[in-house]
């Protein structure tokens, strides 16, 4: 393939991050930036924050012409219109983002979807789940996200929240969730809900935070009440996996974020768990495999939302 790149984005509540992605899912130039989320700023600030990061990564790349504008960007939103108002960016409560940047880039394509979302299309399109037509890639990270591809296109739902699989209850009785309900998934397996967990169970970090990854570390070494926290986290997503393969009839799920560096400490309860409920012998065939693309998914699903509209865009 050859042609134009996309201006992909990521938007999170730590990190701007922006690429020129390539028809073929290369990367030829790329930047970050911290994303201004003090307490205090507005939503124009952040705004010209974005603006000025995508302008000069363009600047700098010798201006190209551009294939379009595809992002990746924390939820709720509206879609396809994507009035954003993503939960950790207090600054953006229904900020038209995609109107912003169709005004900034005239005539070009303008898509955007969740971030998590374009974790899976990444995934699908050129990562772990690249030639299955059955999808699921998830990320367990500070939230637990995800998308869901079948019959080898994206399934955006009613609203555009189809695959949101960290509300998926995997203990009714279990902690409160942000969303207001009680035993979600996020709920247990999210980062900084596993570290306060372990907190209460006695365990003491060697930072004054602590974090998932000193978590996983020290389950690693050996602490037992961080490996148990692990083996918590694995055993609710194998859970809901399970539900999730018995509804979709899946091939693949695709399992990212930060969380999921901890590899086996993860990977091996959710294995055992998603083994002990995926009863029916369709659902046993699921392959569970740690996502390939890393800390680009995000870049490569965004641009794939117009390279591959075909697959991954069924909005104006």
């Amino acid at each position: 393939m050859s042609g134009p790149p996309v201006l992909a984005v990521d938007i999170g509540g730590t990190k701007l991050a922006a690429a020129l992605v390539e028809p073929d899912g290369g990367i030829s130039a790329r930047t970050r930036a911290p994303t201004p989320n003090e307490p205090g700023v507005d939503g124009e600030e952040l705004w010209r924050a974005l603006e000025a990061l995508l302008g000069k990564l363009v600047a700098d790349a010798g201006d190209p012409p551009l294939a379009g504008v595809g992002v990746g960007c924390g939820g709720p939103m509206t879609w396809p219109a994507a009035e954003v108002s993503p939960l950790n960016i207090p600054a953006w409560r229904g900020f038209p983002l995609r109107e912003r940047l169709r005004a900034r880039y005239p005539g070009l394509p303008v898509r955007i979807h969740n971030d998590a979302v374009c974790v899976a299309v990444g995934e699908h399109w050129l990562g772990a789940g690249r030639g299955h037509g059955n999808v699921l890639g998830m990320v367990v990270s500070t939230g637990v996200g995800g998308g869901l591809i079948l019959g080898g296109h994206l399934v955006n739902g009613f609203s555009g929240n189809a695959g949101h699989i960290g509300h998926v209850i995997v203990d009714p009785g279990g902690p409160p969730c942000g969303c207001g309900g009680r035993g979600c998934l996020e709920a247990i397996a999210r980062g900084p809900g596993l570290v306060a967990w372990a907190r209460e169970q006695g365990w003491r970090p060697g930072s004054p935070d602590g974090t998932g990854v000193e978590l996983a570390a020290d389950a690693r070494r050996g602490d037992p009440v961080a490996g148990a926290a692990m083996r918590r986290a694995g055993r609710a997503i194998g859970i809901a996996l399970a539900s999730a393969t018995h509804l979709c009839d899946l091939e693949v799920a695709a399992i990212g974020g930060g969380l999921s560096q901890a590899g086996g400490l993860l990977f091996d309860p959710m294995e055992d768990a998603f083994r002990a409920h995926a009863r029916m012998e369709f659902a046993r065939r699921v392959r569970i495999v740690p996502a390939e693309l890393g800390q680009t998914a995000g870049l490569v699903g965004a641009a794939a939302l117009v390279f591959a509209q075909d697959r991954y865009w069924s909005a104006g």
